[in-house]
């Protein structure tokens, strides 16, 4: 079997690419690769709206509710099924050279496994690149194996030295003004409470804190309300998976309502912000990166403001009349 740089040697003089994960579209965008894309997932409805949906859900255009969601994901997975499909007469009239897909969540989008069985079927087999991070060194990563896949490794250097400077600066900053760490909880899911996982406990150390019911590198986790009221941060972000800040706010009495919730000390100091999933859960490294600068001005409001271009995309809830 050919190793991966003799592929992506032979791949070069094509370059037809399918992402069936938005964090690697939007990667592609931000190093300036579009070129290369022919086919995408039903969620890349940005820069990609005009390119074909090749990946499908069985829960579009349905408005299930938190728990719902929770409940009809962990049936698929019981039964060993998966809610994303591959329109497969799609992808045979595009016939990629490459599919970026994903192993790190079966939930979010759709995996290798079933990918695999969709590109069987092809009538010219394209190589399958399975973009799985753990950390937030590992998405990185992830941006060389995507531009080295067709042929300009060099950008990626290029784009991630940038990002690199600006988390640079906001070390710098915290180590100027000696900020201590805050005591954080950063929520992946409303109903039931899960924590975060993987890259995200990354994210929010180089924003000045520290997330103790976190799981770096690991699967996010269901965590009991009682350990979040036991462990008591001093700032509570609410990024559930897929969620805008506006359909979060929809279900916020969920936790709002429960006794405990105004005795929290992130309720009492007014440091409780609903944030667009996109800048924790879609492992792009600039999406990735905006999450830092929001989460920094989250976590010391005295030291740093979010870029205006950045300050929709979370909610201070105090600003809002719901503590």
């Amino acid at each position: 079997m050919k190793d991966l740089n003799t592929q992506y040697a032979i791949l070069n003089t094509t370059k037809k690419v399918v992402s069936f994960l938005p964090a690697a579209t939007h990667m592609i965008y931000e190093m300036g690769l579009q070129e290369h894309l022919y086919g995408v997932t039903f969620e890349c409805q940005e820069q990609s709206a005009e390119l074909p949906k090749v990946v499908r859900c069985v829960l579009e255009g349905h408005d299930y509710s938190s728990v719902e969601i929770d409940r009809i994901f962990s049936a698929s997975k019981a039964q060993g099924k998966s809610l994303y499909y591959v329109d497969e007469p799609l992808l045979e009239s595009i016939l990629p050279d490459i599919i970026f897909t994903q192993d790190i969540c079966e939930v979010c989008q759709i995996d290798t496994a079933c990918t695999e069985s969709a590109v069987s079927k092809l009538s010219k087999m394209p190589l399958l690149i399975p973009l799985s991070p753990n950390t937030l060194n590992d998405v990185f990563e992830c941006a060389v194996t995507i531009a080295k896949a067709v042929g300009k490794e060099e950008v990626a250097y290029t784009y991630l030295a940038k990002l690199q400077s600006e988390l640079d600066e906001i070390t710098d900053r915290l180590r100027k003004h000696r900020s201590p760490l805050k005591s954080v909880m950063v929520m992946e899911w409303l109903d039931p409470i899960y924590n975060c996982g993987h890259w995200i406990p990354y994210q929010i150390a180089y924003a000045g804190g520290v997330d103790m019911l976190s799981n770096p590198g690991g699967d996010s986790i269901v965590t009991l309300w009682d350990k979040v009221v036991k462990y008591n941060p001093e700032v509570l972000v609410i990024a559930p998976c897929g969620f805008t800040k506006e359909r979060t706010l929809e279900e916020l009495s969920i936790l709002s309502s429960k006794p405990e919730w105004q005795h929290l000390k992130a309720v009492k100091n007014a440091a409780v912000y609903v944030a667009d999933f996109d800048m924790f859960t879609q492992p792009s490294i600039g999406t990735l990166v905006n999450g830092i600068k929001c989460l920094a001005a989250m976590f010391h409001p005295d030291i740093f403001e979010a870029p205006e271009q950045l300050q929709n995309k979370y909610i201070h809830l105090d600003n809002y009349q719901l503590v």
